[in-house]
C-alpha cells in the first residue's frame, strides 16, 4: 500500500506529505545537480497528478531522499530521484527505487521508463545494477547544460499472447 511506512537500516521509507515535505525535499533537489530540480510548490502540485506515487526516505526525523513516478496504463516512467550528498552510496537510492517499483508492480505495471544525462555513468551504473536498459536517447532533453538524455527501460512483467 502506497501509505505503508518500509524501515531500512538507519533509514525509513514512507510516502512524500507534500505540505510537511516540500521544503525539504525542494533542498535536496537544489543541492543534486543530477535531479531535475523542482520547487516547492512543483513538489506539491506533481503529487496530486493522477498516477503519479511519490516516496521519502527519512532519518532521525530529516527527510534525505525522493523518488517520484507516474504510472499511465500499463507503464510508468521515473521522474525524479535524489538523495542528500551525504546520504549517497548508503542504499537510499535502491530502496527508494526499489520501493516504487514494488508500487508500480502492485499496479500491473509492465515496464518503467527513465531518462538519465548521457554523461551521468555512475547514474546509468546504479540503474543497470538494478536492470534497467539503455534503449535509446533524446537530443538536447536536458538544459543548463544543454546534453542529451539516456532512455532506460526496466520490464516488471511481460504478457504473452
Amino acid at each position: 500500500m502506497e501509505s505503508e511506512a518500509t524501515a531500512k537500516p538507519g533509514f525509513l521509507i514512507r510516502a512524500f506529505n507534500g505540505a510537511e515535505d516540500a521544503t525539504q525535499v525542494a533542498e535536496i533537489l537544489q543541492e543534486a545537480r543530477e535531479a531535475a530540480s523542482w520547487s516547492e510548490e512543483a513538489l506539491r502540485e506533481t503529487v496530486k497528478l493522477p498516477g503519479v506515487s511519490s516516496f521519502v526516505s527519512e532519518r532521525s526525523g530529516g527527510v534525505t531522499g525522493i523518488v517520484v513516478g507516474r504510472q499511465v496504463l500499463d507503464e510508468a516512467e521515473i521522474l525524479n530521484l535524489a538523495v542528500t550528498e551525504e546520504r549517497r552510496r548508503q542504499g537510499e537510492g535502491r530502496a527508494l527505487v526499489g520501493h516504487i517499483l514494488n508500487r508500480f508492480s502492485e499496479l500491473h505495471v509492465s515496464r518503467v521508463f527513465l531518462e538519465v544525462r548521457e554523461s551521468n555513468a555512475g547514474a546509468i551504473q546504479f540503474y543497470r545494477g538494478l536492470g534497467f536498459q539503455a534503449i535509446g536517447t533524446r537530443r538536447d532533453y536536458y538544459h543548463d547544460p544543454k546534453e542529451a538524455a539516456t532512455v532506460m527501460e526496466l520490464w516488471l512483467r511481460k504478457f504473452t499472447v
